[in-house]
């Protein structure tokens, strides 16, 4: 059966076709930010339509960059994207492109990708976290997705980790994303993050900020192991190896819970291996 499969992020999103598990096809884009919601909608319902006519997509799976109300499988917004708020995208989906469609949260997503399929197989329970234009977490146990109890659980990315901080696109000071994510360390050091994770002098003063919020995940969650996925992991070893000393350091030090962080295995396409699982195992919600 032939599974169509987006990731919508704040710098561009993806789309791939799986046969059965097999990536059969595969484009991303840069996202036009001025074009917001309804230039990305169109760019989907084209590629869409231009694969239908090679494939028998039967189905859909999403994972969108922001907060997702898991049981209406509505959008609850994008802080990097504007227009996307209380939007019906599966909804969406199954009018252009009759396709019965299935959404959460992409971080949830990342984490059913890595889990089943890359560096969190037989590691549970999993914390994924995105690490890229924002940041992001998801968590699976042995049961599957945990989302909490308002479909926010995992939203590592506003937990204040500097009170006194600068303000966050969300309004409070101090969020772990505002201190780490790529957008913002564009906007206050002038250089890309990759620009910035070459220069060892920053990445031991980053790693101090990402330590922080990854500790109180480690506390509350006790992680059997972290994967962090997004364009800032690709770092590799300039990144982990300094982030594990740190996470060493601070780590209280009568706990014997696990520092286990890598790169996640599928790199960009964490989500989108996430989306196919996410249509197989909750193929009784796809509307």
């Amino acid at each position: 059966m032939s599974t169509l499969t987006i990731d919508i992020g704040g710098t561009k999103f993806s789309m791939a076709v799986f046969e059965d598990s097999r990536m059969a096809a595969r484009e991303s884009r840069f996202t036009d930010r001025e074009g917001g919601k309804d230039w990305m909608l169109e760019q989907i319902r084209a590629i869409g339509l231009e694969w239908m006519q090679q494939y028998e997509l039967k189905r859909c799976g999403i994972g969108f960059g922001g907060p997702v109300d898991y049981p209406t499988q509505m959008v609850t917004l994008s802080t990097h994207v504007g227009g996307w708020s209380n939007f019906d995208l599966p909804g969406f989906i199954r009018v252009e492109l009759g396709l019965p469609t299935i959404m959460d949260n992409d971080a949830n997503v990342g984490a059913l990708g890595e889990g089943m399929h890359g560096a969190g197989v037989d590691k549970r329970p999993l914390l994924y976290m995105t690490l890229s234009t924002g940041i992001g977490g998801g968590i699976l146990t042995e049961k599957g997705i945990y989302r909490g109890a308002d479909s926010y659980a995992g939203e590592l990315g506003h937990m204040t980790i500097h009170p006194d901080g600068p303000v966050c696109l969300c309004g409070a000071r101090g969020c772990f994303e505002r201190m780490c994510c790529g957008l913002w360390l564009e906007r206050d050091y002038s250089k890309t993050a990759k620009e910035l994770m070459d220069d060892p002098e920053f990445v031991a003063k980053y790693v101090v900020d990402l330590a922080l919020g990854l500790k109180s995940a480690i506390m509350i969650l006790n992680p059997a192991r972290i994967v962090v996925g997004g364009g800032i992991s690709k770092a590799g070893d300039k990144l982990f190896v300094p982030l594990r000393a740190e996470l060493r350091r601070v780590i209280t030090s009568w706990s014997r819970a696990r520092i286990d962080v890598v790169p996640a295995e599928l790199g960009d396409d964490s989500v989108l291996y996430g989306a196919l699982e996410l249509v197989k195992k909750e193929s009784r919600r796809l509307r």
